[in-house]
């Protein structure tokens, strides 16, 4: 006789996975939610996510009067959240706290701006889990070309 499991497999949303439910996965709120939807993904592997750059972003405002740009920290930001979001969809425990910061950014390139009216296309790839820390390759893109990369690491919050 099979034993019972302890915790039951949450079931696997399917894609696109829109705002609400993005919420339920991570914490961030307007104006810091900088992932509006999922596209696809393959659990502990990859996932792909959009966010859409309106000229009504709070940040444009000051970044920069009469020539906005979405400021490169915010990009990665993006980047950092659909690789927690990769994380949440991967995670089988059916924990629903498990809370992921960045700890380490590496390798960060900009090669164009972004602008109001842009779509952000975010790729995630996990490289590797291992002791509650998430290695990932990460890239943005607008129109098919790659307007930042960067190798991020995200580790889980401890006991509060």
């Amino acid at each position: 006789m099979q034993g019972q499991p302890t915790a039951t497999a949450k079931p696997l949303p399917s894609c696109p996975i829109e705002s609400r439910q993005i919420m339920d996965m991570l914490p961030h709120r307007y104006p810091f939610l900088l992932v509006d939807r999922v596209l696809s993904f393959e659990v502990s592997k990859r996932l792909t996510a959009i966010k859409s750059v309106t000229i009504n972003e709070p940040f444009f405002i000051g970044h920069f009067p009469n020539q906005p740009v979405m400021p490169g920290v915010l990009i990665l930001e993006a980047l950092a959240q659909a690789s927690g979001l990769l994380v949440q969809l991967s995670a089988s425990s059916g924990r629903d706290d498990a809370l992921y910061y960045l700890v380490k950014i590496d390798k960060a390139r900009f090669t164009q701006v972004v602008k109001p009216g842009d779509q952000l296309v975010l790729e995630v790839t996990q490289l590797r889990m291992r002791m509650r820390m998430g290695h990932f390759a990460c890239r943005a893109l607008v129109d098919g070309v790659e307007v930042a990369c960067a190798e991020i690491l995200c580790a889980e919050r401890g006991p509060q």
